[in-house]
């Protein structure tokens, strides 16, 4: 810059004396006219030059401007951009032969320079803040969604880890036996002859079910899949179904021995009777008999 200056000034002051010369009236007219042209020449291109700077420093603020968020440095920038224009303007509508506006105009060419690289700089130390932030931002909810994710996989662990032991905790029924019985408790043959069924089953034996007193239903259906002997309703599948017959028992999770007698006041048909056994809202086992007429 100070180059630009030193010449401009050296330029002008020597296009001031050559036109001063020009009017004296030299008898090497022509080559001071020359010399003149080349001063103008010189003195046109360092202006130029100025001209370039003044709109390269006007643009580099508007640049500047398009990626800042802060409504307070967009502001000041735009005010350094605007007083850039205004001072491009100022030198494009100068006399050239104005020197010592020239020479303002040079100083102002320098405190714009260095108001801008002091701009620079901030706007660099921003970025870099604000880059380590979004690194930091993205990282914390790349780092939430890992935790998400994990939590969504132990929760899922659980809940099948939940229902396996639900599974596992079901009791079964095993060896479900049905017996038409009179009234004297001997075995009846024929369905006239029938008072109650006795129904016989063993629950089996299991460490991870839950202890104490349980309700065992027996649904016991005709071969018409009528519910024989109906006692009331219990809640299975979303919905309340009607029972023959119902035990409490005390289970200890060891193997137990249960018969329920489901008492008969209707007629009975020939054919197949099928006995359920529910507990705890799972039908546990089933059984079926044959009786004659």
């Amino acid at each position: 810059m100070k180059k630009l200056t030193l010449r401009f000034i050296i330029a002008f002051i020597s296009l001031t004396a050559a036109a001063g010369l020009a009017g004296c009236g030299s008898s090497s007219e022509s080559d001071k006219d020359k010399e003149l042209e080349e001063l103008r020449q010189l003195a046109e291109m360092d202006r130029k030059e100025m001209e370039n700077q003044y709109a390269d420093f006007a643009a580099q603020y508007g640049e500047m401007k398009k990626d800042i968020k802060d409504d307070s440095l967009v502001a000041r920038l735009d005010a350094e951009q605007r007083r850039a224009e205004q001072l491009l303007k100022e030198l494009k509508n100068l006399k050239t032969t104005s020197a010592a506006e020239i020479l303002r105009l040079k100083k102002e060419l320098e405190t714009v320079r260095a108001v801008l690289r002091d701009y620079v700089r901030q706007v660099d130390s921003l970025q870099q803040i604000n880059a380590t932030l979004t690194t930091e931002r993205d990282e914390a909810r790349a780092e939430a969604e890992r935790t998400r994710q994990e939590n969504r996989q132990v929760n899922e662990r659980n809940s099948q880890l939940s229902d396996q032991v639900a599974v596992a905790s079901q009791l079964n029924a095993t060896g479900i036996s049905i017996s038409a019985l009179k009234n004297n408790g001997k075995a009846a043959k024929r369905s006239k002859d029938v008072a109650k069924f006795a129904i016989n089953f063993t629950i089996t034996r299991n460490v991870t079910a839950k202890t104490g007193n349980r309700t065992v239903y027996v649904r016991l259906l005709k071969p018409t899949n009528d519910v024989v002997g109906r006692s009331g309703t219990f809640h299975y599948e979303n919905k309340n179904i009607d029972y023959s017959a119902a035990r409490t028992i005390e289970y200890t999770g060891e193997e137990q021995h249960v018969t329920v007698y489901v008492a008969v006041s209707e007629y009975l048909s020939a054919g197949n009777y099928s006995a359920y056994i529910f507990v705890d809202g799972q039908m546990v086992g089933s059984g079926t008999m044959s009786m004659n007429k």
